[in-house]
């Protein structure tokens, strides 16, 4: 059994501010060694698991926020941007089985973290697609189904928890914390990272069959900008349109062509 992990970092415990997934602020180092922890809970639990081989992306800004030397010596992991389409989840098509995703975050325009955005908090303000708003989650777990990986296991915000749930109740969530306006009540680190251990355990033990999630015949993306010379330049890319201000539109049957638009688009 191969485990890909994707980590984020607006869904760990206790986070609330843009300056606490900033490397330039001092603020930063705390939260990045609260999101190392939560994933080294997870590859830790994995291996004990019966996982034979973990496979780890770091999927927050630079990607290079997880503290390298504090993995399991058999764990491997993704650093940095290769430029390829499938971003946050690069290295899922190498033969991995089971999806996870750490520190994940609701989408841009919703409620319940203050840190809600989709890819690009300067860019978006909001990604349906079908006429559903969109998260990272939406976006990266169809990445993996693409690939034949469903996602298992996914911890973030309480919003969040209730969006995977609605999308295939047999994924396992961990709640990290609550998110109110600006503020947010959150578990303790220690309680997240011995949730995600157990969610893990229990996660790949589920057989492959109770995930129900699958890959729509059809693509109908809506990109809603922040500013209209965003629509305005993006409607430009090859098959797609704006559709008003603020709004350019992609439809395709392939999901890659779909990730392809994000990659240029967002």
């Amino acid at each position: 059994m191969n485990v890909f992990i994707s980590a984020d970092i607006e869904g760990v415990a206790g986070i609330c501010s843009p300056s606490e997934t900033n490397k330039a602020d001092p603020d930063y180092q705390e939260f990045r060694e609260l999101m190392t922890a939560e994933v080294v809970a997870a590859c830790e639990a994995a291996l004990e698991a019966g996982a034979t081989k973990v496979l780890v992306k770091d999927a927050h800004a630079s990607a290079r926020n997880i503290i390298v030397s504090a993995l399991p010596e058999s764990v491997e992991i993704i650093r940095g941007w290769s430029g390829h389409p499938t971003s946050m989840m690069q290295g899922v098509d190498q033969g991995m089985d089971r999806a996870i995703m750490l520190g994940y975050h609701s989408a841009a325009s919703q409620q319940g973290n203050p840190l809600s955005h989709t890819m690009s908090g300067r860019t978006v303000h909001r990604l349906t697609v079908n006429g559903q708003v969109w998260s990272e989650f939406h976006i990266n777990s169809m990445t993996g189904l693409y690939y034949g990986c469903p996602t298992v296991l996914v911890s973030g915000d309480t919003a969040l928890a209730r969006v995977v749930k609605a999308y295939d109740p047999a994924i396992e969530t961990v709640e990290a914390f609550a998110g109110t306006g600006l503020s947010v009540q959150s578990l303790s680190p220690k309680k997240v990272q011995a949730e995600i251990r157990a969610g893990v355990t229990q996660a790949l033990q589920r057989p492959l069959d109770d995930f129900r999630a699958g890959l729509p015949e059809h693509f109908r993306l809506q990109l809603e900008y922040k500013h209209h010379s965003m629509a305005y330049e993006r409607g430009f890319y090859p098959g797609a349109q704006q559709i008003n201000d603020n709004t350019v539109q992609f439809e395709c049957d392939d999901y890659f062509d779909a990730l392809r638009f994000m990659k240029f688009c967002i």
